[in-house]
């Protein structure tokens, strides 16, 4: 676990401190929103590029804080189906999510500073659309949180929760199962989909993902607790 801190505190700073280093060698002028169709629509001051960053952190900061809170219930009973458990399994899981998320926020960033060296005004130039990353990272990362879900203990903070699925031990684990099966299919699924596609595309396609994998995954917790509660 130790290890695994270190690194999540790595990749929570590591994109202030390289957007720091590259702060006096960006010029004035960087491109600070993109339209839809993919041109500059807004230029903004190079400071501006710490703002992205400094989120990283805040992020980073909130989920350890889910972590500790999660870990919490966990020993407060609401697990206590598994007797050696000392309350760290759900904290773990946190932590694993917040690494993948961070370590998409470190790709978006060095992407940033990218298009700020060189004040790309078109994305469209570029042989990597910002749209295709963020979902070629998005879709592994549903396949880790698809893998863990199922070792998950019963919380507020993560998971499949709603008032079904935790209404007992029983939903809990189901739901918390069939939600990994879904994660693991709408991560492989929104892989091909930044891969073969457009931005436009892709994001059209992923967010359809997305949804019908929160319906199926929903409806299926209420269907759990209609026969199991």
């Amino acid at each position: 676990m130790k290890t695994k801190k270190w690194l999540y505190y790595t990749l929570m700073l590591l994109p202030l401190a390289a957007t720091l280093i590259a702060l006096p060698l960006l010029p004035d002028q960087i491109p600070a929103h993109y339209g839809a169709d993919n041109q500059v629509d807004r230029w903004g001051n190079k400071y501006e590029s710490l703002i992205f960053p400094l989120l990283t952190i805040l992020f980073g900061f909130f989920m350890m804080a889910m972590a500790k809170y999660a870990a919490k219930q966990e020993k407060s009973g609401n697990d206590s189906d598994s007797g050696d458990n000392n309350g760290t399994n759900n904290e773990k899981v946190t932590v694993i999510t917040g690494l993948c998320t961070l370590l998409l926020f470190n790709l978006m960033t060095f992407y940033f500073l990218y298009t700020d060296f060189h004040q790309v005004e078109n994305l469209s130039e570029l042989p990597v659309n910002i749209t295709n990353l963020v979902f070629a990272c998005l879709g592994p990362l549903l396949i880790v949180c698809g893998n863990i879900m199922p070792k998950l203990k019963n919380n507020s903070v993560i998971g499949l929760r709603t008032t079904w699925s935790r209404k007992n031990e029983i939903t809990w684990k189901k739901s918390q199962k069939f939600g990994g099966i879904t994660f693991i299919i709408s991560g492989i699924l929104i892989t091909a989909v930044s891969l073969t596609t457009r931005a436009g595309a892709c994001l059209l396609w992923s967010m359809l993902i997305l949804i019908a994998d929160a319906a199926v995954s929903i409806w299926y917790s209420w269907r759990m607790a209609k026969k199991y509660g």
